[in-house]
Protein backbone atom coordinates (compact mmCIF):
# COMPACT_ATOMS: atom_id res chain seq x y z
CA UNK A 1 0.00 0.00 0.00
CA UNK A 2 2.84 2.01 0.70
CA UNK A 3 4.23 2.05 -2.79
CA UNK A 4 0.99 2.55 -4.44
CA UNK A 5 0.87 5.54 -2.36
CA UNK A 6 4.28 7.05 -2.82
CA UNK A 7 3.70 6.49 -6.82
CA UNK A 8 0.76 9.95 -7.71
CA UNK A 9 3.52 11.68 -5.49
CA UNK A 10 6.67 10.66 -7.24
CA UNK A 11 4.60 10.83 -10.76
CA UNK A 12 3.93 14.01 -10.13
CA UNK A 13 7.64 15.61 -9.15
CA UNK A 14 8.90 13.98 -12.07
CA UNK A 15 6.24 15.97 -14.21
CA UNK A 16 7.42 18.88 -12.35
CA UNK A 17 10.89 18.54 -12.82
CA UNK A 18 10.37 17.79 -16.76
CA UNK A 19 8.89 20.88 -17.47
CA UNK A 20 11.59 22.56 -15.19
CA UNK A 21 14.04 21.50 -17.62
CA UNK A 22 12.43 21.73 -20.49
CA UNK A 23 11.20 26.02 -19.83
CA UNK A 24 14.43 27.77 -20.34
CA UNK A 25 14.78 25.99 -23.75
CA UNK A 26 11.65 26.95 -25.11
CA UNK A 27 11.68 30.62 -23.24
CA UNK A 28 14.51 31.13 -25.42
CA UNK A 29 13.58 32.79 -28.81
CA UNK A 30 17.07 34.16 -30.30
CA UNK A 31 16.58 35.97 -33.48
CA UNK A 32 19.71 35.17 -36.29
CA UNK A 33 21.91 38.53 -37.87
CA UNK A 34 23.98 38.64 -40.46
CA UNK A 35 26.88 40.93 -40.36
CA UNK A 36 26.02 44.15 -41.54
CA UNK A 37 30.11 44.46 -42.95
CA UNK A 38 30.07 48.15 -43.79
CA UNK A 39 29.61 48.99 -40.19
CA UNK A 40 31.85 46.25 -38.60
CA UNK A 41 35.45 45.73 -38.05
CA UNK A 42 37.48 43.14 -37.00
CA UNK A 43 40.76 44.29 -35.21
CA UNK A 44 43.56 43.13 -33.52
CA UNK A 45 46.58 45.60 -31.53
CA UNK A 46 50.09 43.93 -30.69
CA UNK A 47 53.23 45.35 -29.35
CA UNK A 48 56.13 46.22 -31.92
CA UNK A 49 59.79 46.07 -30.69
CA UNK A 50 58.44 47.19 -27.31
CA UNK A 51 57.73 51.00 -28.95
CA UNK A 52 53.93 51.09 -30.03
CA UNK A 53 51.08 48.69 -30.62
CA UNK A 54 50.54 47.64 -34.00
CA UNK A 55 47.20 47.75 -35.48
CA UNK A 56 45.64 45.33 -38.31
CA UNK A 57 42.56 44.93 -39.67
CA UNK A 58 40.17 41.74 -41.20
CA UNK A 59 38.48 42.99 -44.02
CA UNK A 60 36.66 40.04 -45.25
CA UNK A 61 33.92 37.85 -42.81
CA UNK A 62 31.46 35.91 -43.37
CA UNK A 63 28.73 33.92 -40.85
CA UNK A 64 25.65 34.79 -38.41
CA UNK A 65 24.96 35.61 -34.59
CA UNK A 66 21.60 34.90 -32.85
CA UNK A 67 20.44 37.13 -30.25
CA UNK A 68 17.35 37.32 -27.82
CA UNK A 69 17.88 40.32 -25.31
CA UNK A 70 15.35 38.44 -22.94
CA UNK A 71 18.07 35.52 -22.68
CA UNK A 72 21.24 36.15 -24.04
CA UNK A 73 22.54 32.83 -22.56
CA UNK A 74 20.89 31.22 -26.05
CA UNK A 75 23.43 33.49 -28.14
CA UNK A 76 24.98 31.83 -30.54
CA UNK A 77 28.16 33.05 -33.37
CA UNK A 78 29.44 31.43 -36.00
CA UNK A 79 32.37 33.58 -38.04
CA UNK A 80 34.90 32.70 -40.77
CA UNK A 81 37.85 35.32 -41.28
CA UNK A 82 39.45 35.01 -44.30
CA UNK A 83 43.06 35.35 -43.22
CA UNK A 84 44.12 37.12 -46.78
CA UNK A 85 41.78 39.96 -46.02
CA UNK A 86 44.57 41.05 -43.54
CA UNK A 87 45.46 44.58 -43.70
CA UNK A 88 48.13 46.69 -41.90
CA UNK A 89 48.25 49.84 -44.45
CA UNK A 90 51.64 49.18 -45.75
CA UNK A 91 51.89 46.39 -48.87
CA UNK A 92 55.43 45.32 -47.81
CA UNK A 93 53.92 44.40 -44.37
CA UNK A 94 51.18 42.78 -45.31
CA UNK A 95 53.02 40.36 -47.19
CA UNK A 96 54.76 39.64 -44.31
CA UNK A 97 52.23 39.02 -42.12
CA UNK A 98 50.50 36.61 -44.52
CA UNK A 99 53.56 34.47 -45.55
CA UNK A 100 54.58 31.52 -43.45
CA UNK A 101 56.06 33.65 -40.24
CA UNK A 102 52.78 34.87 -39.63
CA UNK A 103 49.12 33.85 -41.10
CA UNK A 104 50.10 31.63 -43.82
CA UNK A 105 47.27 32.44 -45.57
CA UNK A 106 48.06 29.85 -48.18
CA UNK A 107 48.21 26.85 -46.54
CA UNK A 108 45.16 28.54 -43.80
CA UNK A 109 43.01 30.53 -45.55
CA UNK A 110 40.36 31.06 -42.80
CA UNK A 111 40.54 31.44 -39.33
CA UNK A 112 37.19 30.22 -37.49
CA UNK A 113 35.53 31.73 -34.34
CA UNK A 114 32.37 28.98 -33.01
CA UNK A 115 30.73 30.00 -29.70
CA UNK A 116 30.29 27.65 -26.95
CA UNK A 117 28.87 29.68 -24.39
CA UNK A 118 27.85 32.65 -23.09
CA UNK A 119 27.26 34.29 -20.06
CA UNK A 120 25.50 37.21 -18.83
CA UNK A 121 27.66 39.61 -16.37
CA UNK A 122 25.06 42.80 -16.36
CA UNK A 123 22.48 44.38 -18.56
CA UNK A 124 24.16 45.15 -21.05
CA UNK A 125 27.19 42.89 -20.92
CA UNK A 126 28.09 39.22 -20.97
CA UNK A 127 31.12 37.01 -21.91
CA UNK A 128 31.03 34.65 -25.13
CA UNK A 129 33.23 32.02 -24.97
CA UNK A 130 34.12 29.76 -28.12
CA UNK A 131 36.94 27.89 -30.00
CA UNK A 132 39.33 29.35 -32.37
CA UNK A 133 40.78 27.74 -35.06
CA UNK A 134 43.99 29.04 -36.33
CA UNK A 135 46.43 27.45 -38.17
CA UNK A 136 45.15 24.98 -37.95
CA UNK A 137 45.25 24.64 -34.39
CA UNK A 138 41.71 24.97 -32.59
CA UNK A 139 42.17 26.58 -28.41
CA UNK A 140 39.43 28.45 -26.01
CA UNK A 141 39.05 32.23 -26.75
CA UNK A 142 36.80 34.46 -24.39
CA UNK A 143 35.42 37.58 -25.47
CA UNK A 144 33.93 40.31 -23.34
CA UNK A 145 30.82 41.54 -24.83
CA UNK A 146 28.78 44.94 -24.69
CA UNK A 147 25.12 45.56 -26.38
CA UNK A 148 25.50 48.39 -27.95
CA UNK A 149 21.66 48.83 -29.02
CA UNK A 150 19.15 46.86 -30.81
CA UNK A 151 15.72 47.42 -32.48
CA UNK A 152 14.45 48.87 -36.09
CA UNK A 153 16.51 50.41 -37.99
CA UNK A 154 15.71 54.19 -38.34
CA UNK A 155 16.39 53.89 -42.42
CA UNK A 156 15.28 50.22 -43.26
CA UNK A 157 12.30 48.57 -41.94
CA UNK A 158 14.46 45.35 -40.21
CA UNK A 159 15.78 44.87 -37.08
CA UNK A 160 19.06 45.85 -36.25
CA UNK A 161 21.39 45.19 -33.32
CA UNK A 162 25.04 46.15 -32.75
CA UNK A 163 27.88 44.91 -30.51
CA UNK A 164 31.19 45.63 -29.22
CA UNK A 165 33.56 42.97 -27.65
CA UNK A 166 37.34 42.92 -26.18
CA UNK A 167 39.66 40.09 -25.20
CA UNK A 168 43.08 38.56 -25.59
CA UNK A 169 45.08 35.91 -26.70
CA UNK A 170 48.19 34.42 -27.33
CA UNK A 171 49.92 33.63 -30.81
CA UNK A 172 52.56 31.26 -29.54
CA UNK A 173 49.12 29.14 -28.39
CA UNK A 174 48.52 28.78 -32.15
CA UNK A 175 51.95 28.14 -33.07
CA UNK A 176 52.82 31.64 -34.56
CA UNK A 177 56.10 32.10 -32.84
CA UNK A 178 57.98 34.40 -35.21
CA UNK A 179 59.51 37.51 -34.15
CA UNK A 180 59.53 36.68 -29.89
CA UNK A 181 59.93 38.18 -27.79
CA UNK A 182 60.42 41.67 -29.70
CA UNK A 183 57.03 40.96 -31.32
CA UNK A 184 54.55 40.78 -28.72
CA UNK A 185 53.12 37.53 -28.02
CA UNK A 186 49.74 38.59 -26.38
CA UNK A 187 47.34 39.88 -29.13
CA UNK A 188 44.56 42.34 -28.07
CA UNK A 189 41.29 42.19 -29.94
CA UNK A 190 38.75 44.43 -30.65
CA UNK A 191 35.46 43.66 -32.69
CA UNK A 192 32.72 46.26 -33.41
CA UNK A 193 29.75 44.42 -35.11
CA UNK A 194 26.79 45.45 -36.58
CA UNK A 195 24.25 42.80 -37.79
CA UNK A 196 20.60 42.76 -39.87
CA UNK A 197 18.04 40.48 -38.92
CA UNK A 198 17.85 37.55 -41.32
CA UNK A 199 15.30 37.80 -44.00
CA UNK A 200 13.91 34.80 -45.94
CA UNK A 201 13.10 34.65 -49.62
CA UNK A 202 9.49 34.33 -48.51
CA UNK A 203 9.86 37.25 -45.75
CA UNK A 204 11.55 39.65 -48.74
CA UNK A 205 8.84 38.79 -51.02
CA UNK A 206 5.56 39.77 -48.60
CA UNK A 207 7.65 42.30 -46.83
CA UNK A 208 9.13 42.02 -43.24
CA UNK A 209 7.33 42.66 -40.12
Amino acid sequence: MRIFAFAPFALTLAAMMFVASIQPATAANPVRYEFDKTHSSIMFFVNHLGFSLSTGRFLDFDGFYSFDPDAPEASEVDVTIKTGSLAMQDDRWDAHMKNEDFFNVEKFPDMHFKSTEVVKTGDKTGVLKGDLTLLGVTKPVELNVTLVGTGKHPMAPRLVSGFSATGTLKRSDFGMTYGLPNVGDEVEIRIEIEGFKEVSDTMTAQGEK
